[in-house]
């Protein structure tokens, strides 16, 4: 089973929406190649902007700060429900164009056997436990080596792609391909290219989406006659059809 999922790393409920498909797969017993895409919430955002994160939210959604500390407050606590910490007042600023770079990269060493094959997934966990928990600054090129280095990528590449532009077609591209699927927002989840979860979904839901993809792989039963032998077998062989 393959479940590639779109989401970026300073997006309180992709954080959510990963522990809860983690769990699903764990109380399914299902076994699954997770590929992370990346989907920037907002391109436009920088790494030195002096505003705290709830009046950032407050004003872009027209709130004020009081409705930020509220919002954040409010998703606090759904993410220590599944024992993540969420310290929003130590959260930076970043644009997280940089991070999805280095992500990728993750994911090229990968498909070509270079490092294990969670490196990838270890990376998005420790990019999101960086800003969500550490109060890390995720769009600064220090940082991004040193947690890239951290999950086991090759400092000299990590340092070679942040120096230049590598990758950045393929973060836009990720983009355009999840607002192809009619993604309009984050996270987002695809299962065997035919499942869609759109959004940090109850564990249930999860679980239902696997379970049908599951019995969408099992093999045809055949149905035949109880006392059929191999010669009354009326499909073709090897060597053409009996006309």
């Amino acid at each position: 089973m393959r479940i590639d999922v779109w989401s970026d790393v300073v997006c309180p409920w992709c954080y959510i929406g990963k522990r809860r498909l983690e769990q699903a797969l764990d109380e399914s017993g299902e076994k699954a190649e997770i590929v992370w895409h990346s989907f920037q919430l907002d391109p436009s955002s920088t790494n030195d902007d002096p505003r705290d994160l709830a009046t950032r939210l407050g004003e872009k959604y027209g709130r004020g700060r009081e409705w930020g500390l509220q919002a954040n407050a409010h998703v606090t606590g759904i993410a220590a429900e599944l024992g993540l910490e969420y310290n929003f007042d130590k959260a930076k600023s970043a644009n997280t164009v940089d991070a999805h770079r280095v992500l990728h990269l993750a994911r090229e060493l990968v498909e070509s056997g270079e490092v294990p094959a969670d490196t990838q997934d270890r990376l998005k966990e420790r990019l999101l436990k960086a800003y969500f928990t550490d109060g890390l600054p995720v769009g600064d090129h220090a940082t991004l080596t040193e947690l890239g280095t951290e999950v086991g990528l090759p400092a000299d590449r990590v340092r070679e792609v942040l120096a230049g532009t590598t990758y950045t077609e393929e973060v836009a591209a990720d983009q355009a391909e999840a607002l192809a699927y009619g993604a309009n927002g984050v996270p987002f989840f695809v299962i065997d290219e035919k499942y869609g979860v759109s959004g940090a979904q109850p564990v249930e839901v999860f679980q239902e989406a696997l379970r049908r993809a599951n019995a969408d792989r099992k093999p045809v039963t055949l149905i035949t006659s109880p006392n059929a032998t191999a010669a009354d077998d009326p499909t073709c062989g090897p060597d053409g059809c009996a006309i």
